[in-house]
């Protein structure tokens, strides 16, 4: 650390504050060449984390950090948090299997106040805790901040509703890291910013409030007046109707500002909002000219970027997806994409710009999306919601509600099933069979191949009815894939190999990793293809003609595919010993995919280890 001279110093916030503020501005320029340096070679977020130094400084070492609670929002923008925090020379094991965390995370840090992953969060949860403190008496400060996609959510303006309206002490730092409001960060602006957070504003405010509330239609037009001035040289009119003080834009780069707002700030009590404007990958022209692509990044040279690679031998399932997509919307006029802040995520892209009139992004609006794709399904079109499992969580209401209670006919493409990696527990799509599998009119299907996924979709889009096909991240197996937009027996099965004493019912990704394992097994092994419905004449013939069943699954084996499997056994009576083998039922933590199935039991090493554990037959069975 001989090269950050300041920063070497810097092991706790209380460090950090005792530092003289002329020293902060050499401080943040380490800062974000450590980080630069750190996550080149490690890989994780890193452009919202450089837009954010210069307010993580301010925020510490304004602010009696961790009696002061600071909420950050989904947790990209920590990465500088976390090194100020006393994790500077653990952020190069950051995402790794037992490194730190990719989000803040309680059990990791006292100074992370909330654990988070998923957007719009912040507000809500600072405010529980501002009303604890109040509650309880205590002398603390409440910050909560969240960048301004994730003020796109309905979450967060729920919180601030309630914030304005029980008059909570809390301040929202809203990080537009997008520039949309760049036209009024000027000399003006920062002016008139540090007038509304001054001491002297406040208190002729309060004092001509007390006085002309004396007189009251003098004070409503004083107060009509002040509004309508605030609006013409600050977008904060909406905040003030929620009833929230609203202070900005300023620039979030501008360092000696922006501690000199906070500290006036932190003097004043209720819901206020300070509004910064950044530039995310600050500091790092790439970052900054292509946010998207470094956004998340693996390893690369600093010196030279981020490097194309060639054409993958294999498509990853949200590539074949988004393939599948324009294919069908130039059949089907009547097709609608729809993603909540996902296009590149989720492999919309082609798609958003071959069909731009049939596209549509809400924002991070999970449950806006359902009931939006509802509405189009009621009146004719046929809309294809591109979510990942992890985010449909959010929108539970609406997919039961909205869409599944009047039998829409709506297709939902679910990225992102099953593990997912160094994104950790909070990304992890580990539920959805579990909780869509019990709505009555719903259509699940898992792909074992890409060729399969593709005629899943069509199979879904075609259904009359909800319909959903969940993949995984990353690549399938290699399969080739027919280009005809072929469909599926519906709640059909197909049979792998046949042996005998055991049938292996395997769903989804496991079906590749089971078909390694009983290789040397006598065992037959069945590619499900269906959750819901099941194929129940098929397991029926395997209860009654083999000694043992077992099913494999890349889902909570609480109420998953096996569970399913397991209550058609008991209604139909049939006493056929059932294993089920899937997700334990705890948080798998971050490491690499590969890692977390092995950890599970669930990779072809682990699935053969499990089978034999269970005693079953070694001999050499035939394939079809």
């Amino acid at each position: 650390m001989s090269t950050y001279p300041l920063l070497s110093r810097i092991n706790q916030p209380s460090d950090l504050r005792q530092l003289p503020e002329k020293e902060l501005l050499q401080l943040s320029d380490e800062l974000r060449d450590y980080l630069i340096e750190t996550v080149s070679s490690c890989g994780g977020h890193f452009g919202a984390g450089l837009g954010t130094v210069e307010l993580t400084i301010a925020l510490h070492y304004v602010f009696d950090t961790p009696n002061d609670r600071i909420v950050w929002d989904t947790g990209h923008q920590s990465y500088p948090h976390k090194v100020l925090t006393g994790r500077r020379d653990q952020l190069g094991t950051i995402r790794r299997k037992a490194g730190l965390t990719p989000f803040p995370k309680r059990a990791e840090s006292e100074y992370d106040t909330f654990g988070v992953g998923h957007s719009s969060t912040s507000i809500g949860a600072a405010l529980g805790m501002a009303v604890a403190g109040r509650q309880q008496g205590m002398d603390r400060k409440y910050i909560a901040v969240i960048g301004d996609g994730a003020m796109s959510a309905g979450m967060a303006f729920e919180a601030l509703n309630h914030c304005g309206d029980i008059q909570a002490d809390l301040l929202t730092v809203l990080n537009d890291n997008e520039m949309s409001i760049s036209p009024n960060v000027g000399a003006l602006s920062k002016y008139f910013t540090r007038i509304l957070s001054g001491k002297t504003y406040s208190s002729m405010r309060e004092g001509s409030k007390k006085l002309l509330e004396i007189v009251p239609p003098m004070w409503e037009i004083a107060r009509r007046a002040e509004e309508h001035v605030k609006g013409m040289v600050a977008p904060g009119t909406l905040f003030e109707e929620l009833d929230i003080s609203y202070y900005g834009p300023i620039n979030g780069h501008d360092l000696p500002t922006i501690i000199k707002t906070l500290q006036n700030l932190k003097a004043h009590k209720g819901p206020r909002l300070l509004h910064i404007v950044t530039r995310k990958g600050k500091g790092y022209t790439r970052a900054e000219q292509n946010p998207v692509t470094y956004h998340g990044v693996t390893p690369f040279n600093p010196d030279t970027g981020i490097k194309k690679t060639g054409t993958p031998s294999s498509p990853t399932y949200t590539q074949v997806f988004g393939e599948w997509l324009c294919d069908m919307a130039a059949q089907d006029e009547r097709l609608i994409g729809i993603t909540p802040a996902m296009r590149e995520g989720s492999g919309l892209v082609k798609f958003s710009q071959a069909f731009p009139e049939r596209y549509y992004d809400v924002a991070i609006a999970e449950q806006h999306a359902l009931t939006f794709a509802a509405g189009l399904a009621c009146d004719g079109m046929k809309p294809v919601v591109a979510i990942y499992s992890s985010f449909l969580q959010r929108a539970y209401d609406q997919l039961v509600h909205d869409i599944d209670l009047q039998n829409l006919n709506v297709l939902f493409a679910i990225d992102r099933a099953g593990v997912v990696g160094p994104d950790g527990p909070t990304h992890a799509g580990v539920f959805d069979y579990s909780f869509m599998r019990c709505l009555p009119n719903m259509v699940i299907m898992a792909p074992s191949n890409e060729d399969q996924c593709r005629k899943m979709l069509t199979t879904g889009f075609r259904y009359k009815g909800p319909a959903a096909v969940r993949y995984p991240r990353g690549k399938g197996p290699g399969t080739d894939i027919q280009p005809e937009l072929g469909t599926l027996p519906l709640g059909k099965a197909e049979v792998i190999r046949r042996g005998s004493g055991m049938a292996i019912l395997a769903f989804g990704t496991m079906v590749t990793a089971a078909r390694q394992a009983v290789e040397h097994l006598d065992a037959t092994l069945i590619d499900m293809r269906f959750i819901k419905p099941l194929d129940e004449e098929l397991i029926r013939d395997m209860a009654t003609t083999h000694d043992i069943l077992v099913t494999i699954e890349e889902n909570s084996i609480m109420g998953g595919a096996g569970s399913a499997v397991a209550e058609f056994l008991h209604l139909e009576q049939l006493n056929t010993p059932l294993i089920r083998h899937g997700l334990p039922d705890r948080y798998i933590e971050h490491a690499e995919r590969g890692e977390q199935l092995a950890e599970c039991g669930l990779d072809a090493d682990g699935i053969e280890n499990f089978l034999k554990k269970h005693h079953i037959g070694v001999a050499k069975s035939t394939a079809l």
